[in-house]
């Protein structure tokens, strides 16, 4: 548990002098909590003395009252500082961990973590938020309290205080076994979480191909199956729990019997006052409330410290680097983009070999091949996605990780086979491509990606809000709004990731006018399998099994035998390339 107090002390950085503030209010409320039995006993012992008038009870009273009003202060106090720091605290949090993830890499997102990513943010902060600062504040009032109470034993008669201390101890130790008990329990729990998370993500997601396909009842139970599953863990933690919250139970009532033993022994020995015995037993019951009420909390404190261990195992994930400190040249006679023996991997599977390529400013290469061949990889890689495992990266000659990562993406422009849109105005994603372009430009890209007449005939023109995703359009919609995203961008090097692949026939002329527009005077990086789209390419490359196994341009590859030459003849046909791959295999 003081564990847990350091861990949350440690989150807070900045706000612990608030903190450290909320408990001194803590502790000066933990001494008041016990004031009406100080006046207690000392109006016994002024009885028993025969000292007590009519004053004394007016000035017991008075002192009574005005520590009630202490109390009460102290207690606004120690909860405002506490409650506005947590807010603060997991405010800042959450921005730091977006910009931790803005620095991840793409892989992160794509190895099953979005389950995690949405079970952290939606379920541990929260629950972290809501809990930790008052957490903080009952506890130190607690255990301020609980030693309080001793210290007073201890006033009555040395050996009674021992003994309460001795029982504390004891009490701790149990609790302590029980905490690391259930903290395993614990991380079971909140990994259920995640898993839940998951699936509901899963179901969401895919809803159209689950109805499409009639699986509404394999998915369903599927998803049913998770919850169940959640409701066994979360049972299955409480039961863990309840044997040792039991033996805790006994431990609170035995202690205080034995201290109420321990003051009559002392009694009858005359060791012990009649006031001072009578003043034992108006707090006997009383003694050990405050341990018990901190320990009666241990469920909160294992769930918040797995809180903690899976917000802080995103944190350890790393970020790319992005520490260059050159900068592209505005002119280079060189090649634009140049790949030297580049392999990479995921994970321990290494999925390209030895690239190498150079492709010249204002032409355009086009990568084809079977489907997981490499090539979308390739383009992830120019763009820092992820970061080469060998060989490097050169843009207009310098080393890709040697460049701050923001003026890396000014210069590229992606259009994804893809696309994904926000909710929010049309004009607002578009306008992403270059947040501080005037409106007329953010226009004026809108008629160059052939999208401006289709956004007029909408409800509110340019202020249409569009559902999540771009739900509300066609697929040949998003995918002009996106190319207008990156006309506007206006960055020299345009990365086309299967741009066509998708979309229906009365789409496609308008996205080929708006992608010539897009691509007019830039370097082109272009992920294709139709025909059209490739033909005029200064350079293709052919990739298989991570290799470029062909390379030249669109004539001199149809003459060759090989992948490519299987390709167009099957594309005549309108067959796909995973047929072009066995082909040339066989």
């Amino acid at each position: 548990m003081i564990q847990l107090i350091a861990r949350i002390l440690k989150l807070s950085k900045k706000y612990n002098g608030r903190i450290l503030a909320a408990f001194v209010f803590s502790f000066l409320r933990a001494i008041l909590k016990v004031s009406p039995i100080c006046l207690s006993f000392f109006a016994l012992t002024a009885f028993f003395n025969g000292t007590m008038d009519s004053a004394m009870c007016l000035w017991l009273g008075a002192g009574m009252v005005i520590c009630l009003l202490l109390m009460i202060v102290f207690q606004l106090a120690s909860d405002r500082l506490q409650s506005t720091a947590g807010y603060m605290l997991f405010a800042d949090m959450r921005l730091a961990l977006g910009r931790h993830l803005r620095k991840m890499p793409m892989g992160y997102f794509t190895e099953g973590n979005l389950g995690k990513i949405s079970s952290v943010i939606s379920t541990d902060m929260l629950f972290i938020e809501e809990n930790a600062m008052s957490v903080l504040a009952d506890n130190m009032s607690f255990i301020f309290s609980q030693c309080v109470t001793v210290i007073f034993l201890w006033y009555i008669d040395f050996r009674l205080g021992l003994t309460a201390a001795l029982l504390c101890a004891v009490i701790c130790l149990i609790a302590r076994g029980m905490n690391t008990h259930a903290l395993i329990h614990s991380a079971n729990r909140q990994q259920q979480n995640e898993n839940l998370t998951d699936a509901v993500l899963d179901f969401t997601e895919g809803i159209g191909i689950i109805k499409t396909y009639n699986l509404l009842g394999d998915k369903s139970k599927e998803l049913t199956r998770n919850f169940e599953e959640s409701l066994r863990t979360n049972i299955a933690f409480e039961k863990n729990q309840a044997p040792w919250q039991s033996t805790l139970y006994t431990c609170y009532g035995l202690s205080s019997v034995i201290v109420l033993s321990a003051a009559v022994f002392l009694y009858f020995k005359g060791i012990l006052s009649p006031q001072y015995f009578i003043g034992m037993l108006l707090f006997v019951l009383e003694l050990f409330a405050s341990i018990k009420a901190l320990y009666s909390q241990s469920a909160r404190f294992t769930v918040m410290n797995s809180c903690i261990d899976r917000i802080e195992q995103v944190f350890d994930q790393p970020e790319l680097k992005d520490q260059g400190t050159e900068h592209l040249p505005e002119s280079y006679d060189g090649p634009e983009i140049e790949f030297k023996d580049v392999s990479f991997g995921y994970g321990e599977k290494e999925v390209l070999h030895h690239i190498s390529f150079k492709l010249n400013k204002n032409n355009m290469m086009a990568l084809v091949g079977p489907s997981g061949g490499g090539k979308s990889t390739i383009a992830s890689l120019l763009a820092r996605f992820w970061d080469v495992q060998q060989g490097e990266i050169l843009v207009r000659g310098k080393n890709i990780k040697d460049l701050p990562l923001s003026e890396l993406m000014d210069n590229i422009s992606m259009v994804f086979q893809r696309v994904y849109l926000f909710q929010d105005t049309i004009y607002n994603n578009i306008s992403m491509g270059r947040p501080d372009a005037p409106r007329e430009e953010v226009i004026e890209a809108a008629k160059k990606a052939r999208c401006y007449d289709f956004i007029m005939a909408l409800p509110d023109g340019f202020d249409t809000v569009i559902g999540e995703g771009g739900a509300s359009l066609s697929g040949g919609e998003k995918q002009r709004l996106s190319i207008a995203r990156c006309i506007l961008k206006d960055a020299p090097i345009v990365i086309l990731d299967e741009a066509t692949a998708n979309v229906d026939v009365d789409n496609e002329s308008y996205i080929q006018q708006a992608i010539s527009e897009l691509c007019r005077g830039k370097t082109l990086l272009v992920i294709a399998h139709r025909l059209n789209t490739i033909r005029n390419a200064d350079l293709i490359n052919v990739i298989s099994d991570g290799r470029i196994v062909q390379s030249g341009r669109h004539q001199e590859l149809v003459e060759q035998e090989g992948i490519y030459q299987s390709f167009v003849k099957l594309r005549s046909s309108s067959l796909c390339w995973s047929k072009s791959a066995n082909l040339n295999q066989g």
